[in-house]
């Protein structure tokens, strides 16, 4: 059926012959790569018109990388009308979002963000392969294999391209590379000038465009075979996720949240498995129906979905329960929203056909990618622009949660409000600077004069610690005042665990008092009783060796092997201090038996 639908719907563009779909392409193509090259010239110059202008610098930008590659998928399968209303459209709601995403920053040096190109692009894809389907069945909404076929077909095209684009530049590299080794370097100084490079990656990739979209039989080969490759990882991911979530209420959740990242972990793989998942069912037509193991895996993945984001939304509700609202969580809370949506169809699905062999045996979660689909592109318009945008909720829930008595003046984030939120966060802080609380409005009259998130960091006081250090031989006793709480700076802090470290006593000098070895990985401290106590005189540190017979230094003193040896060289004293030691110019590794290289030198 999707053949059908395709070829039925590739008259777009008024009946285009192959020579026209061409020269249209390259022309789109052509024209990204000298629009591109003229927004690089407005970055030039001090200060430059994109830093004097920077929300219409973005206003072009984004427009400018994401609408052209949608005109050349368009080319030849969207009607002309469709085609000019949905460019239209989607090029002014990309403006939009780089317009709001610069404007809501504080200073002059707004940039677009990340996290804004990301999710932008992600929004254009799904809402354009929901467009180009339904503009070729005339209908609303079109059947479940156009969509899958029209949105799968689009990524394994996208990234034929991508990967042509970086061969073509990596033979041109090499080219250069041979005319520079004999003496001629026209061709690597001309391929770095952005006049060249931008309008030919442009040309390129929309030849490569071109080329996938009149192979088609080639790339829904490759297609065939990926989503072959992709359906098998689905057992893989499915017992690893199984696995963990077995495991989980014997290990306990608390090295989880220790890692600071299980949502976005968590996410992540909830993602993965969502992809697996329509990569096994892909159309849900009787003749790409999967095996038997991978029916059985997709539903079981299908069901693992609900305690996966449900233990991603637990997280992500202490997270915010504990330290409020910040915009990195509210785009969790978002993609958690899209997951839920997912894992409740699928489950459904998986539950609903458990006793159906062939058929529609998970009809229902066509419906749930059509409605999760559409969910995405709403929420991801509303994060980035003013409807729902992360820094303003944020910011009044980190105020609030300090108006209430939640954090304390001391520990609330005066630093996000000055540097990570925006005009929101700028406009609270001026509010903060008149509160009643005389701290509060202290410490928000001094983010404000602050020019950067360091000035607000209290730097972290180092703390002394207790070493914990074994004795050899087993039995003996270090000398009183030896284990003390040390500073940082002491190489006894190091000492945290009974295996870091070994200590010894010998009277390398002969005065008739012991010293102190402290033997670690790879070195040996040499420890002598002072006027104000223990302190450390030196290091000798041990070469490592590639070979089975290496030792290290607390092996050399447990089988009695450290001995004192005179130096064969003298020391070099400039007036009363030490201006050199000598370093043997070939030292020899540590071995045993021996200890030669240990205190040589």
């Amino acid at each position: 059926m999707s053949e059908a639908v395709d070829a039925g719907g590739r008259a777009g563009l008024g009946g285009q012959t192959g020579r026209m779909a061409v020269l249209i392409r390259l022309a789109i193509g052509l024209a990204q790569g000298l629009a591109l090259y003229l927004l690089f010239r407005a970055t030039e110059g001090e200060p430059s018109w994109s830093e004097s202008h920077p929300a219409a610098f973005a206003m072009m930008v984004l427009p400018t990388l994401f609408l052209p590659p949608l005109m050349l998928a368009s080319v030849g399968r969207l009607r002309p009308l469709t085609l000019a209303i949905w460019g239209a459209i989607a090029a002014a709601t990309l403006a939009l979002l780089a317009w709001h995403d610069v404007v809501r920053q504080s200073g002059a040096s707004a940039q677009p963000t990340p996290q804004m190109f990301l999710f932008s692009a992600a929004a254009l894809f799904i809402a354009h392969h929901l467009i180009v389907p339904a503009d070729r069945e005339r209908r609303l909404l079109a059947p479940y294999p156009a969509y899958f076929d029209t949105a799968w077909m689009a990524g394994v095209q996208l990234a034929a391209s991508v990967a042509f684009t970086g061969v073509f530049w990596g033979l041109l590299g090499l080219g250069a590379a041979l005319f520079n080794v004999i003496g001629l370097s026209f061709l690597g100084d001309l391929l770095v000038k952005p006049w060249v490079f931008l309008p030919l990656t442009g040309l390129t990739f929309a030849t490569a465009v071109h080329l996938t979209d009149v192979r088609e039989g080639l790339i829904r080969g490759v297609r065939t075979i990926a989503l072959m490759l992709l359906s098998w990882l689905l057992l893989v991911l499915t017992l690893l996720v199984g696995g963990f979530l077995f495991a989980l209420p014997f290990t306990g959740v608390e090295s989880l949240w220790g890692t600071g990242s299980a949502t976005a972990l968590l996410l992540a793989t909830a993602g993965g498995m969502i992809i697996l998942i329509n990569a096994a069912y892909q159309d849900g037509r009787e003749d790409n129906l999967p095996p038997a193991v991978l029916r059985i895996a997709v539903r079981v993945a299908s069901v693992l979905l609900v305690p996966l984001l449900g233990v991603a939304l637990w997280g992500l509700a202490l997270r915010i329960g504990q330290h409020g609202l910040t915009p990195d969580r509210i785009i969790a809370a978002a993609c958690i929203v899209v997951g839920v949506v997912y894992a409740a169809g699928y489950a459904y699905a998986a539950l609903r056909t458990l006793w159906l062999r062939s058929g529609d045996w998970m009809a229902p979660l066509e419906r749930t990618n059509v409605v999760a689909a559409v969910l995405a592109v709403v929420t991801i318009l509303a994060l980035f622009t003013p409807v729902a945008d992360p820094a303003r909720l944020s910011v009044a829930d980190q105020t609030a949660r300090l108006e209430r008595g939640a954090v304390s003046a001391a520990a609330f984030d005066y630093g996000f409000l000055a540097f990570d939120s925006g005009k929101a966060g700028r406009a609270a802080l001026d509010q903060l600077t008149g509160s009643d609380d005389p701290e509060v409005a202290r410490r928000a009259s001094e983010a404000q004069a602050a020019e950067n998130l360091a000035e607000l960091t209290t730097p972290i006081e180092p703390q002394d610690v207790t070493p914990v250090i074994s004795v050899w031989p087993r039995g003996a006793r270090l000398p009183e005042g030896f284990i003390v709480e040390v500073g940082d700076t002491d190489p006894r802090s190091t000492c945290r665990a009974s295996n870091d470290c070994l200590a010894a006593l010998r009277d390398l000098n002969g005065d008739g008092q012991n010293e102190v070895l402290l033997a670690r990985q790879y070195e040996i401290t040499l420890f002598a009783r002072t006027e104000e106590g223990w302190a450390a005189q030196g290091e000798w540190r041990t070469r490592r060796c590639d070979g089975e017979d290496r030792i290290t230094p607390q092996d050399a003193i447990r089988r009695d092997l450290i001995r004192p040896v005179p130096s064969p060289w003298p020391d070099l004293m400039a007036g009363s201090q030490v201006a050199g030691r000598f370093e043997p110019a070939n030292p020899e590794c540590v071995v045993f038996p021996g200890m030669g290289g240990l205190f040589g030198g």
